[in-house]
């Protein structure tokens, strides 16, 4: 019989798992880092916790059977069908290019569970890539479950692996034995597999260059922030030049690596390695911060249904002469020109931006305008004064002298949500609804939080009557909007409150259908 465990106990264990495999366990997974305690000390043969901790460090074996019971393995072939189409209408077609008489095409699937991923290359590479035999092919797959590597390299499954395999595909690489699917050996010579762990560093094994490509799906999901970083920075380095990255669905680099070029395509988002110009240039920037100084909320006039968004936002800010004794704002005439709307490129890192969000906060867009302008030039790159300066463009009407800014911030970072919404409102406004929803979709792959996109979806869909989708967006907003971060509210709510902003997602529903 093992001793009871105590806080300290599961503290330590969760610490242990962190450091050795990067895996993160929030609270609500205690009860399970308890019971697999309890069942690896019983069966190491351990009485007490102190006693399993000195048997874990100096055996390897005993790190494998924890490395089977702390892994996630639900995969199937073809899982995300968007990331396949890119690899083989994108990918492929780019390294054919690049590589030129060098053919050559090097693939990892990091976290490779058991092979489904690894092997749905090799059937879209042997389908689809002209002359094959002209090629050399490295599909290499990696994953610190061991039982999962031996299944890999089986290559059996059962039919639910297959659940979404094309027909075609099934009756030409697949065979069938017993109450299994074997691949054909053809398929399965393409891949080697082997166990590593993706936590440690190994630099022969991430040496520079080595991979064309590389796929780690819902990984880094279950990683700390600390080891989800270190993995992305091995994962780049070992990219040639222009090499690509496909993370899973609600993975994004954001607030992580500046390494690479966010790419939209197939309905899908991945990633592209940057030069190395590039890279150097990106990190310099620092990320906006996402914590700003609450202020007590605006109380706006009701907002109005049935309009853009930005009409109800150029609308509050008509407010703004009564607010600034008559000076009026940026979008009356005589504001100034084009020339003198250039953004600021550089900010003195010690800028006073509460005193800049306490203008926005009073709607004394001007006077912001002014002060952002007025910031002295530093060594480092500015975006948060940047992405502040185009909020209040945009809330005066000046959209051209915003999206300028805009695009200026999203080529030093492609993972900026809030410039990428606010990218989305001037392409509505100049008529370019296809380009408005890509980057709104962009600031929701980037941040699925983003109540204000899912807004701003929402209401384009309903413009266009498409009544369903502008349900599906404005039900997603009404409770994000309800949690949202104060301190985007204020950035980009257009000056109305969390209540008001609320009030009109449920009229804007109720219209479409959505509440009764």
């Amino acid at each position: 019989m093992i001793e009871t465990l105590t806080r300290a106990d599961l503290e330590g264990f969760g610490s242990f798992v962190a450091e050795r495999f990067g895996l993160s366990f929030e609270d609500g997974k205690v009860d399970f880092l308890k019971d697999l305690a309890c069942r690896r000390i019983q069966a190491s043969g351990c009485r007490r916790f102190s006693d399993y901790q000195q048997r874990v460090l100096s055996s390897p074996q005993e790190l494998r059977a924890l490395a089977e019971h702390l892994t996630v393995c639900e995969t199937y072939f073809f899982r995300y069908v968007e990331h396949f189409r890119a690899f083989t209408q994108v990918v492929v077609p780019d390294r054919i290019r690049v590589r030129g008489h060098c053919r050559q095409l090097r693939i990892l699937s990091a976290g490779c569970a058991s092979g489904e991923e690894a092997y749905s290359l090799a059937i879209l590479i042997r389908d689809q890539l002209p002359d094959l035999a002209s090629w050399e092919i490295v599909i290499h797959g990696i994953d610190v479950n061991p039982s999962m590597v031996r299944k890999a390299m089986r290559a059996c499954y059962h039919s639910w692996s297959l659940r979404d395999t094309p027909a075609d595909l099934r009756s030409s690489y697949f065979r069938s034995e017993g109450r299994e699917m074997a691949l054909i050996q053809t398929v399965k010579s393409m891949a080697t597999f082997e166990e590593r762990n993706l936590v440690e560093e190994d630099p022969s094994f991430w040496r520079r260059d080595a991979f064309d490509v590389v796929f780690c799906r819902n990984v880094t999901m279950y990683f700390t922030l600390a080891a989800g970083g270190a993995l992305i920075a091995r994962i780049a380095r070992s990219l040639t030049p222009g090499g690509f990255l496909f993370l899973g669905h609600a993975e994004t680099l954001r607030g992580i690596s500046q390494d690479f070029h966010l790419l939209h395509t197939h309905e899908t988002f991945y990633y592209q390695l940057r030069d190395g110009e590039e890279a150097r240039s990106a990190a310099i920037s620092p990320q906006v911060s996402g914590g700003v100084s609450l202020f007590p909320a605006l109380v706006p006039a009701p907002l109005e249904t049935g309009n853009s968004w930005l009409d109800v936002i150029r609308r509050a800010s008509e407010r703004v002469t009564h607010l600034t004794n008559g000076q009026g704002n940026c979008a009356v005439a005589g504001s100034r020109n084009a020339k003198d709307c250039t953004p600021i490129s550089q900010a003195n890192p010690d800028w006073d931006r509460k005193a800049a969000m306490e203008l926005l906060q009073q709607e004394k867009f001007r006077e912001a305008i002014e002060l952002l302008r007025g910031l002295p030039s530093g060594p480092q790159a500015g975006p948060e004064a940047q992405l502040l300066l185009a909020v209040l463009l945009t809330n005066c009407g000046e959209l051209a002298e915003a999206e300028k800014i805009c695009s200026q911030l999203l080529n030093l970072d492609e993972l900026n949500a809030g410039a990428h919404y606010l990218m989305a409102l001037c392409r509505e406004h100049a008529g370019d609804r296809k380009g408005a929803a890509e980057h709104d979709q962009a600031a929701i792959y980037l941040d699925s939080t983003f109540a204000m996109s899912h807004l701003h979806r929402g209401l384009m869909a309903k413009r266009s009557s498409d009544m369903e989708s502008a349900r599906q967006e404005l039900a997603q907003a009404l409770p994000l909007l309800l949690r949202e971060d104060a301190s985007r509210i204020l950035l980009f709510g257009g000056g109305f409150t969390r209540e008001a902003l609320a009030e009109f997602c449920r009229a804007e529903l109720r219209a479409c259908g959505g509440l009764v």
